[in-house]
């Protein structure tokens, strides 16, 4: 035990590392190999528009759409031709607790709030998302409490408590990394900077909690288990693989910065593939591990978690007072909401990354006792 202690700091003194410096250094390095102006990207809160995007392409529509259909359809031809026959899993054995009947209370209460001008509710009309989603938290764990008679609220409320402050530095990160791109903006109201930090932390400690509580209630279906028996991808320990992996999404991070247009997606893949990278390197487990003897239910639950979050996200951003409105190269078109329809794909590698911090912090709870 006394040698494997200074071995795990080492781990996770890397992937601190890694979060705080490599992540956010890499589009910074991009803009200083550019030789474009700094200050544009300092700005707090991010109100200019510096990139003019491209114009919608249909040939760059449609080739987003054949690979995007082609990855999808794959996955389920496979769920559903090679997964293997499991009984269906018990359900509503179990009371919905009445924190989700005040869940579900104070959700339509903020809904319609959010999407009404009452005078007497103007002071609080900009702040109507974290009502909205601390309600989906409460609702989305009693579903799963309902079927499985366990939740993180219920069973794990320390780390439950923990995804909190964890989330909001997770997504703040990714806000970093738009104003590369910038492939989305606020508006409806203005803050100060210290408003916007403070009532932007605040609605951003929301995320977490809401993908993996849903990957929870999305995993106590019994069509999950057909996942576990899917085709093997044996590469998930490659160290060779890992290397190429790890250079090539760091280009990409360096890159975004210089051709936004162009490599745009890489914000929500390079980060997933550079963590998984270093993890394989250091022989942890990662979220990809599984799949190497053909068990998927972590990434399909995952990625599906987070598209479902995602609906919920742009149908209540849409007739809100401060929301956010995008400006997607190539492919703003066809938006579902303010959200071009090919936008909905990024939510699948989101799912992952959301799921791969989430077991970090598992790991560092356990380690901690908590």
């Amino acid at each position: 035990m006394k040698a494997e202690f200074p071995i795990s700091m080492f781990r996770e003194g890397l992937q601190l590392i890694m979060l705080s410096v490599i992540l956010p250094g890499l589009p910074f390095l991009g803009i200083i190999l550019a030789g474009l102006p700094v200050q544009r990207y300092l700005e707090f809160p991010p109100e200019t528009q510096y990139i003019d995007h491209a114009p919608f392409s249909w040939i760059a529509f449609t080739g987003y759409s054949v690979f995007i259909v082609a990855v999808i359809l794959s996955i389920f031809i496979k769920i559903f031709r090679k997964g293997k026959q499991v009984a269906p899993k018990p359900t509503e054995f179990y009371p919905f607790p009445w924190w989700g009947w005040l869940g579900i209370f104070t959700g339509l209460t903020a809904w319609f709030l959010a999407w009404t001008r009452l005078p007497w509710f103007a002071v609080f009309q900009p702040h109507t998302f974290t009502p909205l989603w601390l309600s989906f938290i409460l609702v989305i764990n009693a579903l799963t409490y309902k079927r499985t008679g366990n939740c993180m609220i219920i069973n794990r409320l320390k780390y439950f408590v923990m995804l909190f402050p964890v989330s909001a530095a997770f997504w703040w990160f990714f806000e970093y990394l738009n104003r590369f791109v910038q492939n989305w903006q606020y508006t409806g109201v203005h803050f100060s900077s210290l408003e916007y930090f403070f009532y932007a932390t605040i609605s951003f400690s929301t995320v977490l909690p809401a993908v993996l509580g849903t990957r929870e209630w999305i995993q106590s279906f019994s069509w999950v288990e057909k996942c576990n028996n899917l085709i093997p991808f044996d590469i998930s320990q490659s160290k060779s693989i890992a290397i190429s992996l790890f250079i090539a999404s760091s280009a990409g991070l360096v890159g975004i910065s210089i051709l936004p247009d162009y490599l745009f997606p890489l914000l929500w893949t390079s980060p997933l593939l550079i963590i998984v990278s270093l993890q394989i390197l250091s022989g942890e487990n990662h979220v990809f591990s599984d799949i190497a003897r053909g068990d998927w239910r972590l990434v399909i639950s995952s990625a599906l978690a987070a598209l479902f979050c995602g609906c919920f996200w742009e149908m209540w951003n849409y007739f809100s007072l401060a929301k956010w409105i995008y400006n997607v190269p190539f492919v703003q078109r066809f938006q579902v909401f303010e959200m071009p329809i090919h936008g909905y794909a990024g939510y699948l590698p989101f799912g992952l990354e959301c799921s791969l911090i989430g077991k970090i912090l598992a790991r560092i709870s356990r380690k901690r006792g908590l």
